[in-house]
């Protein structure tokens, strides 16, 4: 059974930065991309950052120059690296593990900036 766990969200101030982990405990096979969400207050989940399972990297134009998505492959985990953060980045944040077969989500972190 493969679990997704989120960690390291929290309250920042305006300008300040997070680096969020997402650790999968089990094996995920055939990876297509591992990606982070997240979903402000009262609106809809939206994607932030995708990394393939080739190394490319896309962003939602928001957060481009602010944040990085990378992975530790040896611990199955990927983080989202974020600088300069803004009150419009508070949202939940979710990891997603997309594959050829289902898919994983964890439970979510929230991050909150305030101004």
């Amino acid at each position: 059974q493969v679990q997704v766990v989120e960690s390291g969200g929290g309250l920042v101030q305006s300008g300040g930065s997070l680096r969020l982990s997402c650790a999968a405990s089990g094996t995920i096979i055939s990876i297509v991309a591992m990606n982070w969400y997240r979903q402000p207050p009262g609106k809809q989940r939206e994607l932030v950052a995708v990394l393939t399972s080739g190394g490319a990297t896309s962003y939602v134009d928001s957060v481009k120059g602010r944040f990085t998505i990378s992975r530790d492959n040896a611990k199955n985990t990927v983080y989202l690296q974020m600088n300069s953060l803004k009150p419009e980045d508070t949202a939940v944040y979710y990891c997603n593990f997309r594959t050829l077969g289902p898919g994983y989500w964890g439970q979510g972190t929230q991050v909150t900036v305030s101004s």
